[in-house]
């Protein structure tokens, strides 16, 4: 009997050849790499690094495209299996993309405007380098009766009298680098420069030309006490002093403070604060300002804007005019104070006529005279007349204190809504109903009209006595508690 043939397994199949790694990510983390190096060994510094990387961090994802595209090819010619992209070349293209968008949006911020803000020097940031400080002096011989023009990107600029009708300036400039090489090439490229232009003498801190390099140039300038002065500056404090002309300032992230000045003065404010004395003309505000002080006005106060702090006043000759998006008032007159912040509005020594409209106030008039209109809700109002005028009140969700001097004559009109009358003149007819309360009558005779308008609150008619007008400062008379309004945001 023939013996079975026995057939031998069949080899298992052939395991395909496995694809190459590809070589795409070991390049792009070799060129990064190769850069981190550089800066550590400081042959490139890392504000460049970050810059650059901010700009072109889409040439690494082109590199690594271009790797991929030329292994896909010398496999097809090949005939083998492409390498794929795996986890970690996923990973590598959504680190470089979100880091990229990240740096790119870093890199459009102002972070001068921010350190200028937290007040950071150089020293206290290491990446941003070492602070070098430099000065130049500059000279020359200033036209008669022309008008200087300053322009600075980054610096303070003081503006003083010279004792000679010369020109001088002082720069004092801070200049980030990371070395004392750099800082001096940087120096150079940003002397201050001098222009003369017929009547115009022109004057720039030059920062700009260190291109995106941090640089900031104090300008100290004496020049003779008639020239006009033009200043402009985006992040720096303005101070003028001593001008027998006019002077005109715009300002970005500073303070602005005028003196002394024989003239007007119109300033152009963003995010600046200001601080005006002693102007003989004519004071124009304008723009989005912080803190706004003016006293010892000769002419006429023009406020025109968003005030986000406090608006103060003292002794303005002509007449004074404030509009801003909740508040627009104007009087012909103030011999003392008027403070306004966003949540109260006192005045004392103001000459009527006065006219007042706005929201979410405490009003507190003393020693006012003439004619008063005044348009209020969510707040208090209390006015003390000096001399009679004609008065309108309208308010709403707040109490009204009006005091008259006992012998004056007037005529009276008020009414309630939802509140009660008060009055210390028998004269009146008063009329407390559950809803609506009126009053009515002539006082000593008649004379001026009293319209009184309320809802949601009381009126009080009282007899009062002359207010002295103080030289500025603040002397609250007592009011009674307001209701609570709600949070403002603005003047």
């Amino acid at each position: 009997m023939a013996s079975a043939t026995q057939v031998p397994p069949s080899a298992p199949p052939a395991r395909p050849p496995r694809p190459p790694r590809s070589l795409a990510g070991p390049v792009v983390l070799i060129v990064i790499g190769i850069f981190f190096l550089l800066g550590n060994l400081h042959i490139l510094y890392w504000h460049d690094l970050g810059r650059w990387f901010a700009h072109y961090w889409p040439v690494l994802l082109i590199i690594w495209g271009i790797i991929k595209l030329i292994e896909y090819q010398q496999a097809n010619r090949t005939g083998t299996r492409p390498a794929g992209i795996g986890a970690g070349g996923v990973l590598l293209v959504i680190f470089l993309v979100v880091a990229g968008l990240i740096a790119t949006s870093a890199s459009n911020f102002d972070w001068g405007q921010i350190r200028d803000q937290m007040h950071i020097e150089g020293a206290d940031i290491p990446w941003w380098g070492h602070t070098y400080d430099y000065n130049a002096d500059l000279q020359q011989n200033f036209p008669p009766g022309a008008t200087l023009r300053v322009t600075s990107i980054r610096g303070a600029i003081n503006v003083t009298t010279s004792n000679d009708n010369r020109l001088h300036v002082t720069a004092h400039k801070r200049i980030n680098a990371e070395n004392e090489q750099d800082a001096a090439k940087w120096d150079k490229l940003t002397q201050p420069q001098i222009n003369v232009s017929g009547q115009t003498v022109t004057i720039n801190a030059n920062t700009q030309g260190a291109g995106d390099h941090w640089v900031s140039s104090d300008l100290d300038i004496a020049l003779p006490r008639k020239a006009s002065v033009v200043a402009s500056t985006n992040h720096g404090d303005v101070s003028i002093m001593g001008r027998d002309g006019n002077a005109d300032v715009n300002s970005q992230n500073g303070d602005v403070s005028i003196s002394d000045l024989n003239g007007s003065t119109t300033l152009d404010l963003q995010h600046s604060s200001a601080r005006v004395s002693q102007v003989s003309s004519n004071v124009t505000i304008q723009g989005r300002a912080n803190d706004v002080s003016i006293e010892d006005v000769k002419g006429s106060v023009h406020l025109d804007g968003d005030f986000m702090e406090s608006v103060k006043l003292s002794r303005v000759a002509k007449p004074v005019s404030f509009k801003s998006t909740r508040t627009d008032m104007d009087f012909s007159q103030l011999g003392g104070y008027l403070n306004l912040d966003s949540g109260d509005l006192e005045a004392t020594g103001v000459n009527g006529p006065f006219r007042l409209r706005t929201r979410s106030k405490d009003i507190m008039l003393n020693g006012i005279s003439n004619e008063v209109h005044v348009q209020n809700e969510n707040g208090a109002v209390e006015v003390h007349i000096n001399k009679l005028g004609g008065v309108e009140i309208k308010n709403s969700k707040g109490d009204i204190r009006i005091f008259v001097p006992a012998k004056a004559g007037f005529q009276l009109q008020a009414q309630v809504h939802d509140g009660e009358i008060q009055s210390d003149f028998n004269d009146l007819k008063v009329d407390n109903g559950e809803n609506r309360s009126s009053a009515a009558g002539s006082v000593n005779g008649g004379g001026p009209r009293i319209n009184i308008e309320n809802e949601h609150g009381t009126i009080e008619v009282r007899k009062g006595t002359v207010v002295p007008v103080p030289a500025g400062g603040s002397n609250k008379a007592s009011k009674p508690e307001p209701p609570e309004p709600p949070e403002p945001t603005e003047n």
